[in-house]
């Protein structure tokens, strides 16, 4: 089997609508060879018709990350798949409304806490919960949205994905010993499931399109998914803690 990704086993959650850049991620990584096991939470039956888009069967496996149980039982649900992973794809975010939308000054600290749990913590939680199934050149890869500054609406989310950051290059230092590495993917904005339910959210649109060097499209997602499967694979063997923007240069270019 030829492709950048032949004989890999990859985890990859998120997978909401064929709209996320999760189905991006598991639709190239298939067609790159891959094996990919999907993680869905709460509706599994809407994962499971979402998984059927993709050009070969993937089974799903139920992942709620605030739950322990769920975490705990992950490397054994996945064996029941494959027997071990090669690459970990952490596509998971979730605010609270009060955290988004201009609501700053007044969300409450158990919603941010929500928003940081699901957001910033389930990314180190993710990748503890697959160690056992990792072995040396395995690779654990995220999704955040440029934490450098503070964007209109973007409020305690962005505080949740700067906290990602943070967390990836401790991630890098953790797990380097192991011989995994952890890297992000700092995509533009796109029109997933996710960016619909940040009010607002249409400010960024207007900009990203207008001023980033190469253009940006906010529908297509497979710049970043190719990205993140690129870092997965043995391309990049020696680069850790690393925040690749995949944003047509809009992060480079001043206002």
């Amino acid at each position: 089997m030829s492709g950048l990704l032949a004989g890999k086993r990859l985890l990859v959650t998120g997978v909401i609508t064929d709209q996320s850049i999760a189905f991006s991620v598991a639709k190239i990584a298939q067609d790159e060879g891959a094996e990919v096991v999907l993680t869905g939470f709460g509706r599994l039956s809407l994962v499971e018709r979402i998984a059927k888009r993709l050009p070969k069967p993937a089974p799903v496996i139920e992942l709620d990350v605030t739950n322990t149980e769920h975490l705990e039982g992950l490397a054994d649900k996945v064996r029941e798949h494959v027997d071990g992973l090669d690459g970990v794809v952490h596509s998971i975010g979730y605010a609270p409304q009060s955290c988004l939308g201009g609501g700053f000054l007044d969300a409450p600290w158990a919603d941010v806490a929500t928003a940081l749990q699901v957001s910033t913590y389930s990314y180190k939680s993710l990748a503890t919960a697959c160690l056992p199934l990792m072995s040396p050149g395995g690779a654990v890869v995220g999704l955040t949205f440029d934490a450098t500054q503070a964007w209109p609406v973007y409020d305690w989310m962005g505080v949740a994905k700067a906290g990602l950051e943070s967390a990836n290059r401790y991630l890098a230092l953790h797990l380097g010993p192991k011989g995994i590495r952890a890297n992000l993917v700092s995509a533009g904005p796109l029109r997933t499931m996710a960016a619909k339910s940040i009010p607002g959210f249409e400010q960024f649109e207007d900009a990203w399109t207008t001023r980033a060097p190469i253009g940006w499209s906010l529908t297509d997602q497979e710049p970043a998914a190719r990205a993140c499967l690129a870092l997965l694979s043995d391309w990049f063997p020696a680069t850790t803690g690393e925040i690749v923007h995949v944003d047509g240069g809009y992060h480079a270019i001043g206002a």
